[in-house]
């Protein structure tokens, strides 16, 4: 690949997102089409493949910050026409990127060979391949109610890339070795290009592995890496809500030569209480009222979650709908302290009456006979 060709080459476009795009919508984006192209979930697909490579050369660039000003500003000089090749009666400057790129005759400066030569890694270092990070990995659990009110340490199945067992990591064959990637001389990576202007991308020929493997391993086909299944135990911190994603760093598929492993994505699910509810750090509850508490007011018992029932005091003249606190008796924050219950006052209407009960309603209503409560709605209407 020539410089020109790279420099017209649009990172933004492979990966799909604005030239303002955040660090955040770049690492996001590029998680969701790693996934969808890794070679692991399309084998034997070469445009995946080849697609792949291309979302990784991008993010290289994209999610470092001085290499993304680096490439910002190269596009901005070459890619929009601030300098073109020259030929017979084009009218333009002739130049040779090999030129250009390589310095000052002089030999005092590397000239913007510097510069981009540190941006794609073409420093004359070893031929090492460099570590992989191991992939992030998904799951989710379920919890009840309590557990996730007051935190809980629970078992996780997870199946995710390792290196495989029988081959130990290599790809070959038992009795077999690996050999060094010719292309790449066992880099991982190649350098394509003329003159000082070069781009390091993944080995083809080796997948990026820096080794070639002739006789594969039966059980990874060569891939040096197999389905894994673990359990472990997982702390889910208590005041956890539904449908919340919970990192743990370090927790997912085991890197590559040594690389960093991924992170592990929890997604909990929380199973509904029968009598209690959530609202952020604060627990609810129901309660109903007989009329008469309602009207009189008096002192009301009111159950608690994993913990001895409270008594509140209703004031007369309750109406149905009203909200008490019991405070400290929600659910666990962060810093260990405790949210509220909020108590809502459901008022009961018998829907039978009979004996004493009914004759001393009938006497309550002669009693309040004079007291309509539906005058200041036609008050109202009225002077509408």
């Amino acid at each position: 690949m020539s410089g020109k060709d790279f420099v017209e080459k649009d990172y933004y476009k492979v990966l799909g997102v604005p030239k303002d795009a955040s660090a955040t919508e770049i690492k996001k984006t590029y998680r969701k089409l790693a996934r969808e192209f890794h070679p692991d979930a399309n084998k034997g697909d070469t445009k995946a493949e080849d697609r792949f490579k291309d979302i990784s050369e991008a993010y290289d660039v994209l999610s470092d910050e001085k290499r993304r000003k680096e490439y910002d500003e190269a596009r901005a000089l070459f890619a929009n026409g601030g300098f073109r090749a020259g030929g017979p009666g084009g009218g333009n400057y002739g130049f040779d990127f090999g030129d250009l790129f390589s310095g000052s005759q002089g030999g005092s400066g590397g000239g913007l060979g510097d510069v981009f030569g540190g941006l794609f890694n073409r420093g004359g270092g070893g031929r090492q391949a460099q570590p992989r990070r191991g992939a992030d990995v998904e799951t989710e659990v379920t919890l009840s109610f309590e557990e996730a009110v007051d935190g809980a340490t629970v078992p996780l199945r997870m199946t995710s890339q390792a290196p495989c067992r029988t081959c130990s990591g290599t790809g070959a064959k038992a009795g077999t070795t690996p050999r060094v990637c010719p292309t790449c001389v066992g880099a991982g990576t190649v350098s394509r290009g003329q003159g000082a202007f070069a781009l390091s991308e993944p080995c083809r020929d080796c997948r990026g592995r820096g080794m070639i493997v002739d006789d594969p391993c039966t059980d990874c086909h060569g891939s040096g890496r197999a389905s894994s299944a673990r359990t472990m135990q997982v702390r889910i911190p208590a005041g956890v809500q539904d449908a919340q994603r919970i990192r743990l760093k370090g927790k997912g598929a085991q890197g590559e030569r040594g690389g960093q492993p991924g992170d592990l994505y929890v997604t909990v699910h929380v199973d509904p209480h029968p009598v209690f509810g959530r609202r952020a750090d604060n627990l609810t509850v129901t309660v109903p009222v007989s009329f008469p508490e309602a009207a009189l007011g008096g002192t009301i018992e009111v159950p608690t979650l994993n913990g001895p029932s409270v008594k509140l005091k209703l004031p007369p003249g309750s109406a149905n709908g009203l909200t008490l606190r019991a405070r400290g008796k929600g659910a666990t924050r962060k810093d260990g302290t405790r949210g509220d219950l909020l108590v809502t006052v459901e008022v009961v209407v018998p829907q039978h009456v009979t004996g004493d009960a009914l004759t001393a309603l009938e006497q309550y209503r002669e009693a309040t006979a004079s007291d309509d409560p539906r005058a200041a709605l036609f008050k109202a209407a009225e002077g509408a």
